[in-house]
């Protein structure tokens, strides 16, 4: 068989908690991303449910790996915690105080630098807002008390915010934008405080325009099957790009 080189995917990495976690479900945000780069890019969701920035911070390094070259090709990745750091002191062991949340986000920034992802690459997303009766009654079910408060969500979002202007990143700022002129922020939720399949499409919508300056350029991957030589396939399927 003759030589050839292997392809190594250029990849956008998903990082965060189960609203990461479950992007990838049908009309997930994830899922849009990674439709809206298929044969060009791999999106790899590392989104884990329950985490807090304290957890994330930790087991990033085991994510990425700066001596894989797998990890080489690193496009962007994005950065979205806070839905559980903003969790009610004593109600609940995911909470994080605000300036360690602030403090993980920077830490977490630094070592993508470390393993070659500049902070042009880097992208946080605030936590969206919460609709505390709706998610009480999750809590109810659950037997515990209602355990997030939306004004506390909102001094998340502001620290991430100040976070990404301290580190050079680009935020997107669901708290905010998904409150803005008094809509019904209500219909991006689906119980209070995970995303209803309008709030995927939010996300999705809004991330893509961050994303995309980052990732226009990436070419298709392989040639078109109508550009294969059919007579030498190996000629054309086999060339460097």
């Amino acid at each position: 068989m003759s030589k050839f080189t292997s392809i190594i995917w250029p990849k956008v990495i998903l990082f965060g908690d189960s609203i990461t976690q479950v992007s990838f479900q049908p009309n997930g945000w994830g899922a849009e991303i990674a439709d809206k780069l298929a044969r060009k890019c791999d999106v790899i969701n590392r989104g884990l449910s329950g985490y807090n920035s304290r957890w994330g911070k930790i087991v990033l390094p085991r994510l990425i790996n700066p001596e894989n070259s797998a990890d080489s090709k690193i496009e962007a990745v994005t950065i979205f915690f806070g839905a559980n750091d903003s969790a009610l002191e004593g109600k609940s062991q995911q909470h994080v105080p605000v300036h360690e949340y602030s403090e993980n986000l920077k830490e977490m920034t630094r070592f993508l630098a470390s393993a070659g992802v500049t902070a042009d690459r880097v992208i946080f997303i605030t936590p969206p807002p919460l609709h505390e009766p709706s998610w009480e009654k999750e809590c109810i079910l659950k037997g515990c008390p209602l355990n997030r408060h939306n004004s506390v969500a909102g001094q998340y979002a502001q620290a991430c915010v100040k976070a990404a202007g301290q580190c050079g990143v680009d935020v997107l700022d669901l708290w905010t934008l998904m409150q803005k002129d008094g809509q019904d922020y209500t219909v991006y939720l689906s119980d209070g405080l995970h995303l209803s399949e309008k709030g995927n499409q939010f996300v999705a919508q809004h991330l893509w325009r961050l994303l995309e300056s980052r990732v226009a350029d990436l070419p298709f991957i392989l040639p078109y099957w109508g550009d294969v030589d059919a007579k030498s396939p190996e000629s054309s399927l086999l060339c460097d790009q």
